[in-house]
């Protein structure tokens, strides 16, 4: 499966912005589903996850109530709502697919991915 991510830019801090991932060659309706972002020099960290098959969720502490990952298997796309950001969120936000067989848990690992986006950054000024 091949994968774009989609909608990053220049944002103020408080305000919403809403990522996309548009999954093509395969449908991500099979596949367990994920946001990651990176920060200059640091490894990439998990944001948020979704299981293939119940649309089970998982969120990073720092983004639980605030950000919400969606996939549309209609449109074979997966989104992240983010609101409230904050500047300290300026990063790459990667999206990412993992074969089903990997648990909701393993895909906030980096090494338990399989199939990775292009990033999209956007940054969060005070």
């Amino acid at each position: 499966v091949q994968l774009q991510a989609f909608g990053g830019g220049p944002v103020q801090a408080g305000v919403s912005l809403r990522l996309s991932c548009a999954a093509s060659e395969r449908s991500l309706s099979a596949y367990n589903m994920a946001w990651f972002r990176q920060y200059p020099g640091k490894e990439r960290e998990s944001v948020a996850a979704i299981r293939w098959n119940d649309d089970s969720t998982y969120y990073s502490d720092s983004v639980k109530g605030r950000f919400t990952i969606s996939k549309d298997n209609a449109k074979n796309t997966l989104a992240l709502q983010m609101n409230s950001l904050k500047p300290e969120e300026t990063a790459v936000y990667y999206c990412a697919a993992g074969v089903p067989l990997r648990s909701l848990v393993s895909m906030t690992s980096p090494d338990h991915i399989d199939y990775w986006g292009q990033g999209t950054e956007f940054t969060v000024s005070s």
